[in-house]
């Protein structure tokens, strides 16, 4: 049975990309939805958050305060960790591009890249030491290093060679239209 309601998530299940009334160039957005490996991992995380903090109240009822403070700053920090793990990834805006990691976050204007572009070259599994061979799309800078924008084996596209691709054209797209003014 079909729902007589449209979502916001329909620009995305459409051949015609559209933008929407509301976009805003000026706001930082992520051109492409999060994976599954990144959405499961952050919800397992938040499951064990709940568990910590079910602990913390059971531990605050028996007559500990001390111990039940150091559980609940450790569920704490583990949503946090989940809530960092879901913001990963490439954003885009009219001022420029941005890679936000799991640590760190680097924030290029479009004047300092010179070119974005997809290449075959070995890349990390998930996120892990193991490097296979895969495509990237990287940000090449004007002082000549390269900015790792996407791989089609992150959290975000383990198995989705569709997803990637669409997802490197939006940002190619992004730097095309904002990167030459």
């Amino acid at each position: 049975m079909p729902l007589p309601f449209l979502t916001a998530d329909r620009g995305f299940d459409t051949d015609d990309d559209v933008a929407l009334p509301f976009d805003d160039h000026d706001q930082w957005r992520r051109p492409y939805r999060p994976g599954p490996w990144r959405v499961g991992a952050a919800a397992v995380a938040l499951l064990l958050a709940s568990f910590m903090l079910l602990a913390t109240m059971i531990i605050a009822f028996a007559g500990a305060p001390p111990a039940a403070g150091v559980c609940f700053a450790l569920a704490a920090l583990v949503v946090v960790c989940a809530l960092r793990m879901l913001r990963a990834g490439t954003w885009v805006s009219r001022h420029g591009l941005r890679r936000v990691a799991f640590l760190r976050t680097t924030t290029l204007a479009w004047a300092q890249i010179t070119d974005v572009r997809t290449v075959q070259q070995p890349v990390r599994l998930l996120g892990l030491p193991r490097t296979v061979q895969g495509q990237a799309l990287v940000a090449v800078r004007k002082g000549g290093g390269q900015l790792a924008l996407l791989t089609d084996h992150n959290a975000d596209f383990l198995a989705r060679v569709e997803a990637f691709d669409r997802a490197a054209d939006t940002v190619e797209a992004w730097s095309a239209e904002y990167g030459r003014s």
